[in-house]
């Protein structure tokens, strides 16, 4: 097993925009308090579901600046982070058991797909004065044109939900589940919890262990204190670091 030294946690907050401040907010006191700092991801939607815009110069784009400046991470997650598109076959299966229409990036051409990425890439960084440290679809979904796209991108990292890797390359940085939850039903609840209780008793072996939470979360307290207990239960054992401290860690694949 690496030692401790070389073993990473990466905590991510979710579709971050003005419409989700207050719980933003929330989540990013509990992840600070329970790792004891700021060594945390930010996933920003540039304009969630077309209804909550970021615009540069706003309370919110100030506050999008300060989280950065006080070390968290901050990804481009999408832009609208809903998906119009009518799906069939392999992709339609997708779109409607692991997400609530919200995979933006699973049925997208690359030429679309990557306008979307070069906006979100020129508005976060426009707004935090410094370059964003990678993509993350919506839901962890790509279709084809997304991957494409991705590839030829200025983005270091991208995740999905089972790896880490750099676009350019494909290199994969890390594997393994990532921890999440999910509110939307009490069944989906009950099996998000059931997941993140087996994670902290089986994924204990692996190199980086990535926990994913989103504003949803703090709706149930069930979830909120799975999610202190799962960060607390790794942070134990290792280094809460960024994702892109992964580009610079051997042997971390």
């Amino acid at each position: 097993m690496p030692g401790s030294d070389n073993r990473s946690l990466l905590a991510s907050i979710h579709d971050v925009g003005p419409g989700f401040e207050r719980e933003v907010d929330q989540l990013a006191g509990l992840l600070t308090n329970t790792l004891g700092c700021s060594s945390f991801a930010m996933l920003v939607v540039p304009d969630h579901w077309g209804r909550h815009p970021i615009r540069s110069g706003t309370p919110f784009a100030s506050r999008l600046r300060s989280w950065s400046e006080s070390g968290v991470e901050m990804f481009v997650h999408g832009w609208y982070h809903k998906d119009t598109v009518e799906h069939r076959g392999l992709p339609g299966l997708k779109a409607r058991y692991m997400t609530a229409r919200e995979g933006e990036f699973l049925g997208l051409s690359c030429c679309e797909a990557a306008r979307r990425m070069e906006a979100g890439r020129a508005l976060v960084e426009d707004i935090i004065g410094r370059k964003a440290s990678g993509f993350i679809a919506p839901a962890w979904l790509y279709g084809p044109g997304a991957m494409e796209a991705l590839r030829d991108s200025a983005f270091d990292v991208a995740e999905d939900h089972m790896k880490v890797w750099i676009p350019r390359t494909g290199k994969v940085l890390a594997r393994g589940p990532v921890i999440t939850w999910a509110s939307r039903s009490t069944a989906r609840t009950a099996s998000s919890l059931a997941f993140a209780a087996l994670g902290r008793r089986m994924l204990h072996p692996m190199r980086t262990i990535r926990v994913a939470v989103h504003p949803g979360d703090v709706t149930r307290k069930s979830i909120l204190s799975s999610i202190e207990t799962t960060l607390r239960c790794f942070a134990g054992s290792r280094q809460a670091r960024s994702y892109q401290s992964l580009l610079t860690t051997p042997g971390v694949e």
